[in-house]
């Protein structure tokens, strides 16, 4: 499987941000984006390629100076060792432990790689934390009951 190009910049920052300061819901990012390149006169060409949404979110939330990035699952938590007889699962990881997990391959590149180097994007980049669980258990990993926190230290 082939690597999607890592997002540079979220071009409408600027008005997500006036939007959601004005209170309003704002959707981005869904599916990745739109990707383009600039070209030397200044002009923007759509490229064939697809951007993943996980990095693209991480990105447009350090670009927001956001505390906590919220990434959905199929999962309720993180685990190690995923569907293998010594799997763990973990509430808890540091920037330092998720990038020896990241060396170890711990991660699907398929699925859930993409969201632990979103993650380790924005809370290496000044995020507070960043937090992994399924859509039903959300509420229940705001209050820090379940999901994974990835953390700086």
């Amino acid at each position: 499987m082939r690597a999607s190009p890592k997002p540079r910049a979220i071009l409408e920052t600027r008005i997500i941000k006036t939007l959601a300061a004005e209170g309003f819901v704002v959707v981005a990012c869904g599916g990745g984006g739109i990707p383009v390149i600039e070209e030397e006169n200044g002009e923007l060409r759509g490229v064939e390629a697809v951007i993943d949404k996980d990095l693209a979110s991480s990105l447009l939330a350090r670009s927001m100076e956001a505390d906590i990035l919220v990434l959905p699952t199929g999962v309720e938590k993180v685990a190690l060792d995923f569907n293998k007889p010594t799997q763990r699962w973990l509430d808890r990881m540091t920037l330092a432990e998720a990038r020896q997990h990241q060396a170890d391959n711990q991660f699907d590149p398929g699925s859930m790689g993409p969201k632990i180097a979103a993650l380790v994007d924005f809370v290496g980049g000044g995020g507070r934390m960043g937090l992994i669980t399924n859509p039903p258990s959300l509420s229940r990993a705001l209050r820090g009951e379940t999901g994974t926190r990835l953390v700086a230290g």
